[in-house]
């Protein structure tokens, strides 16, 4: 499996990353570990998760996620064979939320028992905190990585002002950078990211790990009307993308899947991981299937023309 260098960090990952939001939500326990043992036996090495996973399934309190991982990883004993993302910084209670130096220190603590190890391949700031200098939160995290719990830091949901200026302060006080960046973007989604992140991502060299890669669900072309939407949990926020745009996209990946002799999810995925700027699209399953399904994409090469086909259905 080709690995890719994310950012500056010195970390090497293969070109797909698992979604964590699922375990502890949609996949229990069992299936989590089943998905997490197919995941690492097909070649790739990045899990991503949070300490807010899964908070907004009732009963969680956060951290079901980072727990599950920690206690697949201690009964297989594979801690080097992973590469771990976690974040702070979601609300997940009135007191739990931010980037405080004081919040950071405690919760990376918290998140290294749930994981069960004593360092973080990524951690990453799950949401820009307006309320906190930068220079604080990045000084939280030069004490982490001084002190080896933390090997290299990123950034999730910010704009590309305020990483541009994180960047800025990282320089000018020979404090830690950003190594990448965790934004949502795929083939229907990509105004956000593509207006002006993607190019100082490429300019200043920071890696891209994708969220929302299938758009939900819509890309895998599961849903083609209102009708499927009840076809899982998420169908309910798909309706968004049910319309002519949507209809035009989910017609050029059939093409290409039928040409490919793939499916509309593997090139979608294929889409992003041709794309200079993304390191490893993030995408979740919940069955061996699906993931069996997510896996080929990382062995499936799309053509220019291929390429160009997407990018003009997807044209805003």
């Amino acid at each position: 499996m080709e690995k890719r260098k994310l950012g500056n960090s010195g970390l090497e990952v293969a070109p797909l990353a698992f979604g964590g939001n699922v375990f502890g939500w949609t996949a229990d326990e069992k299936t989590s570990f089943q998905l997490l043992d197919g995941f690492l036996e097909a070649g790739f090495n990045l899990v991503d998760t949070a300490d807010a996973y899964s908070v907004w399934v009732p009963g969680n309190k956060g951290g079901e996620s980072e727990s599950i991982i920690g206690k697949w990883m201690k009964e297989r004993g594979n801690r080097d064979q992973v590469v771990v993302a976690t974040k702070v910084g979601w609300e997940i209670s009135p007191d739990r939320k931010g980037l405080r130096k004081d919040y950071i220190f405690k919760a990376v603590e918290d998140s290294l028992r749930r994981l069960q190890t004593d360092y973080l391949d990524l951690y990453q700031s799950h949401v820009d905190d307006a309320s906190t200098p930068l220079e604080e939160t990045l000084q939280a995290y030069d004490q982490l990585i001084k002190e080896g719990k933390v090997r290299a830091i990123g950034a999730s949901n910010i704009s590309a002002e305020r990483l541009r200026e994180a960047l800025e302060v990282s320089r000018q006080n020979g404090l830690p950078r950003y190594q990448s960046l965790q934004p949502e973007y795929n083939l229907y989604n990509r105004e956000g990211y593509e207006q002006e992140l993607e190019a100082l991502c490429l300019e200043q060299g920071v890696g891209v790990i994708s969220y929302y890669s299938l758009a939900s669900g819509f890309l895998t072309g599961k849903y083609r009307s209102e009708a499927d939407l009840g076809k899982s949990p998420r169908g309910g926020g798909i309706k968004k993308f049910l319309n002519e745009r949507g209809t035009r996209i989910l017609s050029a990946l059939d093409a290409l899947a039928e040409k490919h002799q793939s499916t509309p999810a593997q090139i979608s995925l294929a889409w992003l991981m041709a794309r200079p700027s993304i390191t490893a699209p993030i995408a979740s399953a919940t069955s061996l299937a699906q993931l069996d399904d997510l896996a080929k994409a990382a062995h499936l090469t799309l053509s220019p023309d291929d390429v160009e086909q997407l990018n003009q259905a997807s044209a805003y």
